[in-house]
């Protein structure tokens, strides 16, 4: 898949890291013959994660992500630094940048101790080498405890030791994994599948959102056929089709309208609950959701979404699911929301976390804030995992995955 076709959530995710004017961002612009980040001599130039979403052979699809040193100083620099760290948590490949007129430093000891302890690939990469002491490559390699696999010596200024520094990028960040699917497994040839896909004043004027894009795309590899309705067109196709849909699959939003309109001998299910699956998340939510029936006045739900958007009026993070929290449990919860990367550190307060279906995440980033929910002990499940319980249509909207429907007895 291309770059123009591979969403964001998909490509590999590379991040250039090390302190104030190692070489970050010159390292990052060599590699990707860019000049994706401003460089300068000024330390602290990089305030603010850089992303930039690029083609990098020969690895493909890729988003660069520049960040800013991790020695920055000041109750300003201290942020910065916490923004760095952040940007492990999507990093399936680091790479840690040296001054190599000054070597190794504490801050970048305990950066990498921090990559080791998430199982990130890396590699050590001391830059300015035309200037650098010939001893210096030994000294980084002692401090760091560097085999010399995860060492790469180069010159961002002259280009010396760039492409093989892009090759051994590609060589760590190039995982085998299984092929997974959304929905394709589900199908056989000339299946039909209805989508149910409600246009309001939250849907993206002239395109469909993210994971309804990807289901059809999903159906079209399987080889079946995907027929697209608003909420209010259900009955109206199920009658007009000459062949029993194989699935109806639907926006969570209108999951009870939808169910009532599908009838029971056709499988119904979400998109949010085909993308908890798909990014390995749906036993762990199906057991969160029944959190819900514990739930006592004052306590306190984390909603937290993975992207950041103009909130409508009707907003379903921080109006409608709240609305519907109370309404389930008859009990008046705390809502607290959260948005973007600025997903909570310390988590022991919730009671439950509700996450949305995670399609702007990339697997690693979505895979840590599971991890790091379970490692605290809350419950965490999805909207649409939520939205179904709250409407008791969960177990027959799981019924398409056998292991995962006993779950719900």
């Amino acid at each position: 898949m291309g770059l123009n076709q591979t969403p964001m959530s998909e490509r590999t995710h590379i991040g250039f890291f090390g302190k104030r004017n190692a070489g970050k961002s010159s390292v990052m612009n060599a590699v990707t013959g860019q000049e994706l980040a401003v460089v300068s001599d000024v330390k602290g130039t990089t305030t603010d994660p850089v992303y930039k979403s690029m083609e990098l052979l020969p690895l493909g699809p890729v988003v660069m992500m520049d960040t800013p040193g991790i020695d920055d100083e000041g109750e300003l620099g201290s942020m910065r630094v916490r923004k760095s760290y952040q940007v492990l948590n999507k990093t399936d490949a680091a790479v840690l940048v040296i001054d190599g007129t000054v070597g190794a430093s504490a801050e970048d000891e305990t950066l990498l101790e921090r990559i080791r302890k998430k199982n990130i690939p890396f590699i050590v990469v001391i830059n300015k080498k035309e200037l650098a002491d010939t001893a210096v490559e030994e000294a980084v390699k002692r401090r760091l405890t560097l085999d010399d696999g995860q060492l790469a010596l180069v010159s961002a200024a002259t280009g010396e030791g760039i492409h093989e520094l892009k090759e051994r990028i590609a060589s760590i960040a190039r995982v085998e994994e299984p092929e997974k699917y959304l929905v394709r497994d589900l199908l056989e040839p000339s299946d039909v599948a209805v989508l149910v896909v409600p246009i309001d004043s939250a849907a993206p004027k002239g395109r469909l959102i993210l994971p309804q894009q990807q289901t059809i795309r999903d159906i079209l590899e399987a080889d079946a056929v995907s027929v697209v309705v608003k909420e209010n067109g259900v009955k109206n196709a199920l009658g007009q089709l000459n062949k029993k849909p194989k699935m109806v699959i639907t926006d969570s939003q209108v999951f009870a309208q939808v169910a009532a309109d599908t009838p029971e001998d056709i499988q119904l299910t979400s998109f949010s609950i085909l993308m908890a699956r798909y990014k390995g998340n749906l036993e762990q939510a199906v057991r969160g959701v029944t959190a819900l029936d514990g739930l006592e006045d004052g306590d306190m739900v984390l909603i937290s979404e993975g992207c950041t958007h103009h909130r409508q009026c009707d907003d379903i993070g921080t109006v409608k699911i709240p609305r519907w929290i109370r309404e389930y449990t008859g009990k008046d919860v705390q809502i607290v929301t959260s948005s973007g990367t600025e997903f909570p550190d310390d988590l022991k307060k919730y009671k439950l976390i509700i996450h949305c279906g995670g399609c702007m995440l990339n697997e690693r980033e979505m895979k840590y804030r599971l991890s790091c929910a379970a490692d605290q002990g809350v419950p965490m499940t999805n909207y649409g995992i939520m939205i179904a319980y709250v409407k008791g249509i969960l177990k027959r909207s799981v019924q398409v995955f056998p292991d995962i429907s006993v779950l719900l007895g």
